[in-house]
């Protein structure tokens, strides 16, 4: 029996050199002034710099690594198709802006293929099976919400999960935890992830989720491969220091991840506020990877972008989606602990772990017939140090504590958006607010300029994947 999107839905949410531009707005040498500096041009600080240039202020984003997208990046030379390294999806299309940005810039957006399927030892589930799994999945998302009721304290997902789901408990917290946001059940807020918006319409972009992000950055006065090595503040100006040089701006917009935050990667002077170191270490990242394989010739007979689980005693499982594009490349997914500790073996390990996976499945040796691989390793990246923020229990406040304004400098990224936490949506929403309040707090916001179309009402999410 064939699950549906909502299901069932994969959750994907990934390095110097000489400054470079992507801009029509600035040549080199680096701009020394600017009424708003953002730092990152992952989705946040994409969409924070094309609100702030609407306002008619001068803004300009300084990138740390070679390429836009942060921890959106389709690689285009790896395979025949676009391979997406980090996120792949967007979701709630009846609310979301980039959705309409993106058909706009002519690129091709569609919703995600229907069809999923779970294995169980080497034959697909039964219709009965799955309709077991389906509800085991319903009562674990009903104990997480019931225990955020009332008042009660924060506690982990893990504690509260039903004691009887049988053979489904391991798949369960799979689906609901380490191949949806990147960290095992036991680690995670049930206020948090109670609190999740809808991310179950997923959309993609033929040419990739972090081409999208990329082409919606075309025009935005860039730096590349200059990263910020400390940045001065105050309740008046800032000034960022660069390799290419100083900035002085009247206020800051940071989109690092929550990891590199905590990790004082970037030095503050003065420094952050320990309210907000505190906050940013209680939404470390998860950990979420990919293993691709181009397997020629559809060994396992599945369909275009078809995606499988497994019915699993642990979460030492994956996520297969297959045939992406209706191409030879199959994805692996991975993540929360096991995955962690796989993706620290290096690239032979994994490689090595998806073919005895997809074999342990189909009952077929795969090796052979890899034409090529290739994996991510997002927890390894200086520039990231993770894949998606989850809160850890007690710690969901923690993303509200992130957008208060420290004097002219505001905090933005997907860490910090309290509801669509962990997805590409969340980083681009955050990015315009930590706009809008910046040019509020510098004067600047003109009324008379409409703010981009956002939702205002999203439902709660009853998913499985981000």
């Amino acid at each position: 029996m064939a699950m549906t999107r909502r299901d069932l839905l994969a959750a994907s949410a990934a390095f110097a050199a000489a400054p470079g531009f992507v801009s029509r707005a600035f040549a080199a040498p680096l701009p020394r002034e600017a009424d708003i500096v953002v730092i990152g041009a992952g989705a946040a600080g994409i969409a924070a710099a094309r609100r702030i240039r609407a306002a008619g202020r001068k803004v300009i984003v300084v990138e740390a690594d070679s390429r836009l997208g942060g921890r959106c990046w389709t690689d285009v030379s790896s395979f025949d198709v676009p391979f997406d390294r980090g996120a792949r999806w967007l979701h709630n299309p009846e609310t979301n802006p980039m959705i309409r940005l993106a058909r706009g810039a002519g690129l091709e957006i569609s919703a995600a293929p229907l069809g999923q399927r779970i294995r169980v030892g080497q034959r697909y589930a039964r219709a009965g099976e799955t309709e077991e799994f389906l509800a085991a999945l319903v009562r674990a998302n009903r104990a997480i919400d019931e225990a955020t009721r009332g008042g009660k304290p924060d506690v982990a997902c893990a504690s509260v999960l039903p004691k009887d789901l049988g053979d489904w408990a391991g798949t369960a917290e799979f689906v609901l935890g380490a191949g949806g946001i990147g960290k095992d059940l036991r680690e995670v807020s049930a206020i948090d992830k109670s609190r999740a918006q809808d991310r179950n319409a997923a959309i993609g972009c033929r040419q990739g989720a972090g081409a999208l992000v990329a082409k919606l950055g075309e025009g935005v006065p860039t730096a590349l491969s200059t990263p910020a090595s400390q940045i001065s503040w105050n309740n008046r100006e800032v000034a960022v220091e660069t390799p290419a040089g100083r900035i002085a701006a009247r206020a800051a917009i940071v989109t690092v991840s929550s990891n590199v935050l905590a990790a004082g990667n970037i030095k503050f002077t003065p420094e952050l506020p320990k309210r907000q170191l505190e906050a940013a270490a209680k939404l470390s990242l998860g950990s979420y990877d990919r293993i691709a394989l181009q397997l020629p010739g559809n060994p396992f007979g599945l369909g275009r972008d078809e995606a499988v689980i497994e019915q699993s005693k642990s979460t030492r499982t994956a996520l297969l989606s297959a045939n992406v594009g209706g191409s030879a490349l199959c994805l692996i997914d991975i993540g929360g602990s096991f995955g962690r500790d796989l993706t620290s073996q290096g690239e032979k390990a994994m490689v090595a772990f998806a073919i005895e996976w997809l074999k342990g499945l189909f009952g077929s040796d795969i090796a052979a017939i890899v034409k090529r691989s290739s994996v991510t390793r997002w927890n390894a990246s200086p520039l990231t140090l993770g894949a998606m923020s989850v809160a850890a229990p007690g710690g969901e406040p923690s993303r509200k504590i992130l957008t208060e304004p420290l004097g002219n400098l505001f905090l933005a990224g997907e860490a910090t958006h309290e509801t669509l936490w962990g997805t590409v949506d969340g980083a681009w929403e955050s990015g315009e607010r930590a706009a809008e309040a910046a040019l509020r707090k510098i004067g600047a916001l003109n009324d008379a300029i409409a703010a981009p179309e956002r939702g205002t009402q999203r439902r709660r999410s009853r998913g499985a994947f981000n």
